[in-house]
């Protein structure tokens, strides 16, 4: 557990990133809010800085609270995944105003959760674009790497995700396609529920639907993830 203290770490990552303003227009060029900077620090720096502070979910909660970019990245890489409440992701939830923190919030913290599940399947409903786009971008990273959760649960999200497909905003339809790609490539029964629903939802009035459904079914039914999954065992 670290012994610093919340404005000595706002002071390290103020010395640590860049100020210059060819690199914040670069940051603001891929999207990414920041309004809430303390500087541009790069992903290997924050790592290694994480690494040196540990696990710690109390100083992973100040620091979030601080609102500052850098500092809510740390959280989420501190904090620990098994001490984190249903109150605790959805107040974080409501604080996403950037994609680059819900993704890697969803990623390296939510994703790892025991209502990881629940809180995917609870956000896709939500109105709000991060909110939303949380959702999907949960579905997205349950599907891949070690998490525990099963084929079952995965394709019971691909309704929610053709349901949603027809969502115009940039940030919600980039995640509902990501969903269904990363869901597709899982292993060959979710590869063929995917190229089902991705199907169905290419046969949709929107262009938004259209763009989802042709994306994803040009990976998924590529020659490289076909070959992928033949080695597979599902």
């Amino acid at each position: 557990m670290s012994a610093m203290k919340v404005n000595e770490i706002i002071a390290r990552l103020k010395s640590m990133g860049s100020r210059d303003p060819k690199d914040l227009k670069g940051m603001e060029r891929y999207g990414i809010n920041t309004s809430r900077t303390l500087g541009v620090v790069s992903t290997p720096d924050m790592m290694g800085f994480a690494r040196q502070l540990g696990k710690d979910h109390d100083l992973a909660q100040r620091l979030w609270e601080t609102g500052f970019r850098e500092a809510r990245i740390l959280a989420f890489m501190i904090d620990n995944p098994e001490q984190v409440t249903s109150e605790q992701m959805d107040s974080w939830v409501k604080d996403f105003d950037s994609w680059d923190i819900c993704d890697g919030t969803c990623l390296h913290l939510f994703s790892k959760c025991y209502l990881a599940v629940d809180k995917a399947i609870e956000w896709t409903s939500d109105d709000e674009e991060y909110i939303k786009r949380a959702g999907f971008v949960m579905m997205a990273c349950l599907s891949v790497g070690k998490r525990k959760v099963t084929d079952d649960q995965l394709a019971s999200c691909l309704p929610i995700i053709e349901a949603e497909s027809a969502d115009e905003r940039n940030y919600v339809k980039k995640a509902v396609n990501w969903a269904l790609r990363q869901i597709g490539k899982r292993n060959n029964y979710l590869n063929k529920l995917a190229i089902e629903a991705g199907q169905r939802i290419k046969m949709k009035d929107s262009k938004s639907a259209r763009w989802i459904a042709a994306d994803a079914l040009r990976e998924l039914t590529s020659d490289k993830v076909r070959i992928r999954l033949s080695k597979k065992t599902d």
